[in-house]
């Protein structure tokens, strides 16, 4: 598996195989001097694109897994977040999704913000986005 890094000034995009292809006109994540933005991701499977099924849960970890693969392909981790936003479709979903954010992120955890909405990609019922110093 290949990472890419496509300079453009003093910005990179970032790509890897160990995560989903972008779905539109954005990049993995965007690399700006010591900060890395990465795009929402969405449980969708790397090897195949297709949206992960199982429970709301299941659909974390894969969301989470594929920012980890982002970040760790810029040469970040998720230890180093700074900000995360959250989309849900329901609310009920909030206690599942802090339980599985406490597998990814340690003390201080990153400042967040959760979100519900009407409808996400592909009919998912969640999408994480976030920003890391490198």
């Amino acid at each position: 598996m290949t990472d890419l890094h496509r300079n453009h000034g003093d910005r990179a995009g970032i790509f890897t195989e160990r995560a989903p292809r972008a779905i539109g006109t954005y990049s993995q994540a965007i690399r700006h001097g010591d900060t890395l933005f990465v795009s929402g991701q969405i449980p969708l499977d790397p090897a195949t694109g297709e949206v992960v099924g199982g429970s709301f849960e299941a659909q974390c970890v894969r969301v989470f897994e594929n920012l980890k693969a982002i970040a760790e392909a810029a040469g970040g981790s998720l230890d180093r977040a700074v900000k995360v936003n959250c989309y849900i479709l329901d609310f009920a979903d909030f206690a599942v999704l802090n339980t599985v954010m406490a597998r990814y992120f340690k003390e201080p955890y990153p400042a967040r913000a959760t979100v519900a909405v009407a409808a996400l990609p592909r009919g998912v019922p969640v999408e994480v986005d976030v920003t890391i110093a490198l």
